[in-house]
C-alpha cells in the first residue's frame, strides 16, 4: 500500500509559516527560503542572549565611570577602591544605584576615599 505524505508535509508547512511571520516577502511565502531564514533567525537569536551579557555590562561600566567622575573619582580608581575596602557590590547594582540614588552613590564614594 502506497503512503501519502500529503497531511504530515502539509503540517510542517504551517509551522515554518508560523515561525516565519513578520519576515519580508520571499523568506515568509518560499517554504525552503522560510526554513533557511527561520535556522538563521534562531542562530542569532541564540548569539544574541550571549552578546547581551556584555553589551550591558560595558553599559553599567559606563553608568558608574560616570557617576564616579561627578564625584570626583574614576571607574578604575573606584572599583580598586571598593574591592580594598571589601565593600561587595557588583557592577550592576553600582550602576543602579548611580541613576536612581546619586546621593547614596556619592557616600559609597567617600567611604571609599578614607
Amino acid at each position: 500500500m502506497r503512503v501519502k505524505r500529503g497531511q504530515s508535509s502539509h503540517k510542517s508547512h504551517i509551522k515554518i509559516r508560523k515561525a516565519t511571520k513578520g519576515f519580508s516577502k520571499s523568506n515568509r511565502s518560499s517554504i525552503k527560503r522560510g526554513k533557511q531564514a527561520t535556522t538563521r533567525a534562531l542562530q542569532f537569536a541564540y548569539r544574541d542572549r550571549r552578546n547581551r551579557k556584555r553589551t550591558f555590562r560595558s553599559v553599567w561600566n559606563a553608568r558608574i565611570n560616570a557617576a564616579a567622575r561627578l564625584n570626583g573619582t574614576t571607574y578604575s580608581r573606584l572599583i580598586a577602591g571598593l574591592k580594598k575596602s571589601n565593600i561587595t557590590l557588583d557592577r550592576k547594582v553600582l550602576a543602579e544605584i548611580a541613576v536612581s540614588e546619586p546621593a547614596a552613590f556619592s557616600s559609597i564614594v567617600k567611604s571609599i576615599k578614607k
